[in-house]
Parts: C-alpha cells; sequence; structure tokens
C-alpha cells in the first residue's frame, strides 16, 4: 500500500516551486566528453591541434612539400637543367580554358610561342601563337631522369603531348631552362636540409641538454656557460666563417652534409636549454625517484622516463627550428658560401636574382624566395600549433 503511495504521480499545489528540468546534452557531445576522459596524451594534442585552423591547413602544406621533394622527378615537367637559349628569360606561359574564339574549353591548355625581336627597343619579345591549341594532360612521358637514382622514367605528372612544345609557368632563366622545375628540385635539398638538420641537433640537444639537467651541480655550470658562449657569437658570421673553411674541390655531396653539420653544430643550444629546464623540475617526481631506487640505470632514467615525458614540447620546438635551418642555408647559398652549381636549392636558384638587370628582366626569377617564405611560414604556424596543443595547461 505504501509502495502504491508513494509511486502514485504527486498532484502539484498552484504557486509552487518546481524544480527545472536537467538540460540535455547532444550525443556528439557526451561522445567527446567521454572521449576526453580516457584519451591518451597524444589523443588530447590530436584533438586541441585539429582546432586550430589555421596549423591545420599549414600542416597538409608542410606534408605537400615533402611530398613534393620526395618526387621531384616525376613532378617536374622537364629536366632542370635543359637550356634552350632561344626561351631565355621567357615569361611565365599562360594557361587558358577559353581560345580565341571565345569558346570555354574544360581541359586547360596553353598556345605556342613564336619570339620576334623589337625594333624600337631590340628587346627579344614572346608572342603566343593562336592557331593551335596544346591541351596540358596528366601522366606524359618526356625528358627521361632517374628516381632517386636508382629508376629509369619518363613519365610527369603532367605536361603537353608535343616534345617540340614546352611551357614555362613559372618562366625561365637567362639559360632557357624551366624556373618551376627547377624550384621543384630545389624543393629537396632545401625541405631536406632543414630536417636532417633539425634530426641532428635533436640528438645533442636532447642529450646534452638531459645531462645537464639531470646530473646538475658542476656539470650543468660547464655546460650552460658552453651553451651561452655559443648563443653569444654572432649567428650569420659564424656561419659565414664555417662555410668558407670548406675545400673547394669539395662534392655537392661533402658540401651539402657539411652545410648540415655546420647548421647543426649552431642549432641545437635553443633545444638543449628547453630538454635541461624540463629535466630540472621532472629529476625530483616521485617516478624518477621510484626508478632510481629500483636500480635503474642514469641513462636509462633520462632517455626511458624523462625524455617521453616533454617530447610533445620538443616535438614543437623542433618544428619552429626547421625555418632557421631553411634560412640558413637558403643565406649561405644566396651568399655563394652555401651549396654552390651544379647543386639545386632555392639559395642557389636566388643567386639568379642578385642583380638588378635580371629582375628588370625577369621579376619571376624571385619565385623561389616566395617558396621559401611559403615553406617558413607553413613550418612557423604548424609549429605554434603543436606548442598549443602540447600544453597541458591551455584549455
Amino acid at each position: 500500500m505504501l509502495r502504491h503511495i508513494l509511486g502514485r504521480k504527486q498532484p502539484v499545489m498552484a504557486g509552487a516551486p518546481t524544480s527545472a528540468p536537467e538540460p540535455t546534452q547532444p550525443v556528439e557531445a557526451q561522445a567527446e566528453k567521454i572521449d576526453y576522459a580516457v584519451a591518451s596524451e597524444w589523443e588530447l594534442m590530436w584533438y586541441k591541434f585539429k582546432r586550430h585552423r589555421l596549423a591545420l591547413v599549414c600542416g597538409v602544406i608542410v606534408i605537400l612539400l615533402y611530398v613534393v621533394a620526395a618526387f621531384v622527378e616525376f613532378i617536374a615537367p622537364y629536366n632542370p637543367e635543359a637550356q634552350n637559349p632561344a626561351a631565355a628569360y621567357q615569361a611565365p606561359t599562360r594557361v587558358h580554358f577559353f581560345d580565341a574564339e571565345g569558346n570555354f574549353h574544360l581541359q586547360p591548355f596553353v598556345y605556342g610561342t613564336t619570339s620576334q625581336r623589337n625594333l624600337d627597343t631590340f628587346e627579344l619579345e614572346f608572342v603566343e601563337d593562336t592557331s593551335v591549341r596544346h591541351p596540358i594532360q596528366l601522366f606524359v612521358r618526356g625528358d627521361g631522369y632517374r628516381m632517386w637514382g636508382l629508376f629509369d622514367g619518363n613519365l610527369h605528372l603532367f605536361g603537353v603531348a608535343d616534345p617540340n612544345v614546352r611551357f614555362y609557368l613559372l618562366g625561365a632563366d637567362r639559360q632557357g631552362r624551366d624556373v618551376f622545375s627547377r624550384i621543384v628540385h630545389g624543393t629537396r635539398i632545401s625541405m631536406s636540409i632543414g630536417l636532417v638538420g633539425v634530426i641532428l641537433s635533436f640528438v645533442i640537444g636532447i642529450v646534452v641538454g638531459g645531462v645537464s639537467g639531470y646530473f646538475g651541480g658542476t656539470v650543468d655550470l660547464v655546460v650552460q656557460r658552453i651553451i651561452e658562449f655559443i648563443r653569444s657569437m654572432p649567428t650569420i658570421p659564424l656561419w659565414l666563417g664555417l662555410a668558407a673553411a670548406l675545400p673547394a674541390d669539395w662534392s655537392i655531396l661533402q658540401v651539402y652534409f657539411a652545410i648540415t653539420v655546420i647548421l647543426s653544430l649552431i642549432g641545437w643550444t635553443g633545444l638543449a636549454q628547453v630538454v635541461r629546464g624540463r629535466a630540472l623540475a621532472l629529476r625530483e617526481e616521485d617516478f624518477i625517484m621510484a626508478a632510481r631506487l629500483s636500480g635503474t640505470s642514469r641513462t636509462r632514467i633520462i632517455m626511458r622516463h624523462m625524455v617521453p615525458s616533454f617530447m610533445s614540447h620538443i616535438i614543437a620546438a623542433l618544428t619552429l627550428a626547421v625555418p632557421e635551418m631553411i634560412i640558413a642555408e637558403t643565406a649561405l647559398s644566396f651568399l655563394g658560401l652555401g651549396l654552390r652549381y651544379p647543386a639545386i636549392s632555392w639559395g642557389v636558384l636566388l643567386q639568379e636574382a642578385q642583380n638588378l638587370r635580371s629582375i628588370a628582366l625577369a621579376p619571376w626569377l624571385l619565385a623561389p624566395g616566395v617558396m621559401v617564405v611559403v615553406a617558413v611560414l607553413a613550418l612557423n604556424f604548424f609549429g605554434d600549433g603543436l606548442r598549443d596543443a602540447a600544453d597541458p595547461y591551455k584549455r
């Protein structure tokens, strides 16, 4: 009887306060809340990173740049060393969707060009020959190449079917070489030298910074004074001095690795200070003391317990260090003290734009500098997004 009375719906008196109904959350919000509750550290980083739209877009750009660097032979329409003196300083070829009669074509096409001398200025001018259209096609056979130095091929991502017709998306240089193909080939060296240099800095910075922060005392004092001495030296003169000391008869590969080592020996100090600060904060934690008491070696404590605890911060710092490496290589090569011809990098390509006459006649020779700006900005914004996502105190 009592259960029956309690189970009955009680009438609500007029004017009596009623409890507000509990707000309901969408299923997606509840699922997201559950994911946050059980997510790992890397999953939390990804949740926060994908909310940073600019960093996400820049991350896609960085991935595309490294994909281009991996497949430059296939992506570039022409051999970067193929010369055509008749097309010297030819302006970028216009890509059309409408022909001379105004008809629309879904497939883009280009016209052939003919050169003629201007009798007033005596400059060589290029005029489109609108009588024949040359459609731009995918997967076209063209100049031969050796992919990664292992496989022979002649298939290119895009081009025109007629081998006697060349189109220059970003114009041609003073020897009639395709600037676009040369920029694509320069992506491999310019992007990889930053990546390889950062990997070397990664190893040196973690080892030196971890030892300095873990041991402290005299070891920390000596290491920090060495770091301060290196950081106090002017960067550009130091780069110039070390790069100028390279033998002039070295091969391109030897100069490449030498420049990479030079940049790495200078760029590890910032990462070492980050690792040292985190190691000082972690060495008194309970899990480090437990590892010490259990007889774990010092090397294992640093590499197995301390480094993974701030790996996210290291990744963010490394991402922000890659642009510095790219700018350093570009500056050295531009000044003629880094990579030299016949190596192809963005800095080497910018040597074509060192005089005012070249810039006045062919402003498209500054296109490698635009690529440096795009790569550096993309890597910086990508690193900022990683840093914000790795910050455990950022909501």
